[in-house]
């Protein structure tokens, strides 16, 4: 066998059986015989052994040999301390030589006995002489000498709980029932002790069988079950009660679940994992496993979804022993965390009792929303289909799903509960449910059935809060939005979760702000000859957020009193004003790019071709006085600007800081990972290519990807649910070690432990600044903020840690408040919360429908030239406004849309419709059942309403404006004729 192919095959054994290898790995025994192992890996190795149990230290060993050098030497190396470290099961499983592999009948055989010994383990320590039985167990050559050492009679005569089971699980397929003739033939031996009070021989172990008649029954039940399904997990079997019934209805249940042979072949590879919690993730789930509703406040890394999973199956187990239906489902606010929370997390540990599901936009299923949901016992989900399934229920939607259908929700980031998102959306119509409840409670009616609440969080913030009090009510209103009777946090067991969340050292790096930057000078050049022009004078300075916002209320204002010159000026002031924060953040020439492409694109829609013209005959400038100064401004300064971006001692000084940081830290450890927030999408793949430009990065080892949201709003081409989670899967297998992020990595994603994660002048609130730097949770790792020196990032920085403090504390005032004053306080939240989303919608209403479409005219919001009036537009499955005018494609042209076909988007490319007198952009045509209708967006309009009554004549987005247009009439504009 090829080398190459030995080591594939090899790694491919591990990957198939890895839960069994842990299952069967001792580490100790296996670890003092791998001398090639590094001292790091060794140490590693060890903590989690001995920090996290035999498992998780099974585990860091096989990623240890994994990470290590191929070939056969190794291999081999590994291979023998199995097989000579008393674990030959597992030397078995990780042999490439298939023929090692154990048959179905032989695992089933080996399972049926650990169950067994499982089973009678009370029994067992109680009346078996462990010393004799480990001799013949040698005897037999199915010890090994450290294995009789352990189960010696100095450690006691009789065996330590649990001791034996381990040491006979891990050795070959055929010698469990082996281990049983050394049981048997030590106890026919000794005759003489079988008289003695506290032994038992073969047969009395036989009538004390007998003595329950459903014992035999459920042993031939577990075989012929073992023989069905070829192997079962330690974890079906429930020894704490010592019930063998539960035994039996999990065997039925495992025998229900298996629809194919794959199904068959997947449980042999990968049994479930024990669901079991640390003292501190017991501490705060203790009240949700009473029934109660609560928020678990735990950082980053500590382990909330395993809370969240072992409430879950606690939940269930309760509802299916009361026979009372059960069915929960977790909310998430990302789609990415469906499948995470799904594929790591739920279905791994609730699968074999459950049906558990993962829904998102994104999912193709065949079967609607309330379907799911009747046929599964755990649906994650994404918030907003829940939502929508519940407005469903509002209309008497006969599809629909309530509350009332779940008997436990878990919402996750749980801290977005508030205003109007989507989370307290959904559980302000269970708080409304609840104040129903009571006054049926006093008219001595049912009740409708209500589910438990669970809100997960690292950080609940304080809402922008200045002081303790304002903190505190914060707090208070985050628990009444989730009706949740108290918001836990550890603090019996504080000392073990630190040391499972590792706290990196912080570390502020300031860059010099005060350097000459000549592309700066150029940039405020051109915007001062260009205010100057259109007479524009703002207070603010150039390339700060005050300038844009400035800017953008002068675009508007200037739309709406049809004022051309102003408008379109302050369109390109804020290009310029971008590069100039481009220029800030990242390289001169991405801000110069910024403006190229930006020149381009306007040169390309002010040069407007006849649909009827021919090819070969020039196309119409459709420049005006002021598109030509602007133009010309920018191309008789380009070629100055374009040799700036050429001289490399112009370089952004934050650039050099970034760099020597990222230097610094990943030649620290030999396995570096690290994190760069930054603000924009833009800057995250400007940067990207920087690293990639620098052969200086390669040097020391850095691997870099971008990591950006999949809306389609930024100019950027965004990254697909896939493009996300291949980036993410190659950062934890090491492919990737570095990624530079936009906020989409803060929240939930199950990114891998950083050694360093750097905020690249990105500082947005408290929770941001808490989620990110928990992502920073290897041992000895960094957390950095990288920022110039007058941009006030320092300071920001400095009021978050601040606000982190004070929610901590405010946490632990709302903990000590007495309980009566504390309901108090969340039953006046909660009220005040309906009052005011009853209130809103009552003047949202009034402001709706007093509007009629007549009202109304739309304007190009370049020319001012009419374009249709309200009753002109129709909508398209409540999204899409299209113009249904006669006679309007007389007014646009269409072209290819640009914007699309740069970002590669994943859907079809439609033309772009743009006005045939200014080349403004309008919005793109649609195919709609075989109909190409323009879809209109309402930003590049002016709207003018004929009672005057309205001042805003520039919105957004169609939700925005105060008028309900009509569905689109399919038939009334499908072409048909009398022989059709």
């Amino acid at each position: 066998m090829a080398e190459g192919t030995r080591d594939e095959l090899f790694l491919y054994m591990i990957s198939c059986f890895r839960p069994r290898l842990k299952q069967f790995i001792q580490v100790q025994p296996v670890l003092d015989r791998l001398p090639s192992l590094s001292a790091e890996d060794r140490d590693r190795v060890r903590a989690a052994a001995e920090q996290r149990g035999a498992a998780a230290g099974a585990e860091e060993l096989l990623q240890a040999v994994e990470r290590g050098p191929r070939g056969r030497g190794p291999i081999r190396e590994f291979l023998q301390a199995l097989e000579h470290g008393g674990c030959s099961l597992a030397a078995c499983y990780a042999n490439p030589s298939l023929s090692q592999l154990p048959s179905p009948a032989e695992e089933a055989e080996h399972d049926l006995c650990v169950h067994l010994v499982q089973l009678l383990h009370g029994t067992l320590v109680d009346r078996m002489r462990a010393g004799p039985v480990a001799e013949k167990c040698l005897q037999m050559e199915i010890f090994q000498d450290e294995d009789v050492e352990r189960v010696s009679p100095g450690a006691g005569s009789i065996m330590g709980p649990g001791k034996p089971v381990k040491i006979l699980d891990s050795g070959p397929a055929g010698g469990m029932p082996n281990k049983q003739n050394g049981m048997e033939q030590t106890t026919s031996e000794e005759t003489e002790v079988t008289s003695q009070p506290g032994y038992v021989t073969e047969e009395n172990l036989k009538q004390e069988e007998n003595v329950d008649d459903s014992f035999s029954s459920e042993s031939s039940l577990l075989e012929t079950s073992i023989e069905k399904n070829s192997v079962m997990s330690e974890s079906d079997v429930s020894i704490g009660d010592g019930s063998v019934s539960n035994l039996n209805g999990n065997l039925e249940q495992s025998c229900t679940t298996s629809d194919s042979d794959e199904d068959e072949v997947e449980r042999r590879a990968s049994p479930e994992p024990d669901l079991t919690l640390r003292d501190y993730q017991m501490e705060v789930a203790k009240p949700a496993l009473n029934g109660e509703n609560i928020i678990i406040c735990l950082p980053t890394g500590s382990g909330k979804t395993r809370v969240a999973v072992y409430i879950t199956k606690d939940h269930l187990d309760k509802k299916r022993r009361a026979s009372e239906p059960g069915k929960v489902i977790v909310l998430v606010n990302k789609v990415p965390l469906v499948e995470q929370h799904l594929k790591r997390e739920f279905s791994p540990f609730l699968k074999r009792w459950y049906q558990v599901i993962g829904l998102s936009g994104d999912s193709q299923l065949k079967i609607s929303f309330p379907e799911v949901v009747r046929r599964n016992d755990v649906i994650i989900s994404t918030a907003q289909i829940l939502e929508n399934s519940l407005l469903n229920a509002s209309k008497e939607d006969e599809e629909s799903v309530h509350l009332s259908d779940f008997s436990l929700i878990i919402i996750d980031e749980c801290h977005h509960t508030q205003k109007e998102g989507v989370y307290n959306n959904i559980m302000r119509r269970y708080l409304k449910e609840k104040m129903k409840n009571r006054k049926l409670a006093k008219e001595n009616k049912p009740l409708i059935p209500q589910p438990q609440i669970l809100g997960l969080t690292a950080s609940p913030g304080v809402g922008g809060a200045t002081s303790y009090s304002k903190a505190e009510e914060h707090i208070l209103k985050i628990c009444a939005n989730l009706d949740a009777c108290r918001i836990m946090t550890v603090e019996e067991h504080a000392s073990q979760l630190k040391n499972q969340v590792k706290e990196p050292s912080k570390k502020t790096v300031i860059a010099d702000d005060k350097k000459r930057d000549p592309f700066k000078e150029r940039i405020t050049e051109i915007m001062t000859e260009i205010q100057n022009y259109c007479q524009l004078h703002p207070k603010s300075e150039f390339g700060t957020q005050t300038y844009e916002q400035w800017v953008i209320r002068e675009e508007r204002r200037a739309a709406k009193e049809e004022k051309r010159r102003e408008r379109v000026c302050a369109e390109h002031l804020k290009k310029y004003n971008d590069a100039l924060q481009i220029n800030d953040t990242i390289r001169m020439v991405d801000a110069y790019n910024h403006l190229n492409n930006f020149y381009k694109e306007e040169k390309s829609r002010k040069t407007v071709r006849s649909d009827d013209d021919d090819d070969d005959e020039p196309a119409v400038s459709k420049q005006d006085e002021t598109d030509e100064f602007l133009i010309g401004l920018f191309h008789a300064k380009k070629k100055q600007l374009k040799e700036l971006t050429r001289n490399p001692e112009n370089e952004n000084e934050k650039l050099t800081k970034l760099r020597n940081t990222l230097m610094e830290e990943f030649t620290k450890t030999e396995e570096p990972r690290g994190i760069i927030f930054t603000k924009t999408r833009l800057s995250a793949s400007a940067l990207f290519r920087w690293i990639k430009d620098n052969p200086k990065f390669e040097e020391v080892g850095i691997k870099a990807h971008y990591l950006i949201g999949s809306g389609h709003k930024s100019e950027t081409k965004p990254m697909t649910q896939n493009e996300q989670r291949e980036v993410i899967d190659k950062f934890r297998c090491g492919n990737v070690n570095l990624l530079i992020a936009t906020t989409v990595a803060e929240e939930g994603l199950d990114i891998k432990e950083c050694n360093i994660v750097i905020r690249y002048g990105l500082v947005t609130n408290e929770i941001a600044m808490v989620q990110a730097r928990g992502r920073a949770r290897a041992d000895e790792s960094t957390y950095a903020l990288v920022a110039s020196d007058g941009s006030g990032a320092v300071e920001r920085e400095n009021v978050n840690i601040f606000r982190e403090k004070m929610m901590y504390k405010a946490i632990q005032r709302v903990q000590k408040m007495p309980q009566e004053e504390y309901l108090n306080k969340i039953q006046s939240f909660q009220l005040q919360s309906i009052v005011e989303k009853q209130m809103k919608m009552v003047r949202d209403q009034r402001k709706t429908y007093k509007k009629n479409p007549s009202l109304i005219k739309f304007l190009c919001k370049n020319c001012s030239k009419p374009i249709c009036s309200g009753e002109d537009i129709q909508v398209i499955e409540d999204m899409h406004h299209v113009s249904v005018k006669k006679d309007f494609q007389s007014l646009y042209h269409t072209r290819e849309n640009k914007t699309l076909q740069d970002k590669h988007a994943d859907y079809q490319t439609n033309g772009e419709i743009i006005c045939k007198d200014c080349g403004q952009a309008w919005g793109n045509m649609m195919v709609h059942r075989g109909l190409d209708l323009p879809c209109l967006k309402i930003r590049n309009f002016v709207v003018v309403f004929a009672d005057k009554k309205t001042t805003n004549n520039i919105f957004k987005k169609w939700g925005d404006l105060p008028i309900r247009f009509p569905s689109f009439d399919y038939a009334a504009h499908c072409p048909s004729s009398d022989e059709d």
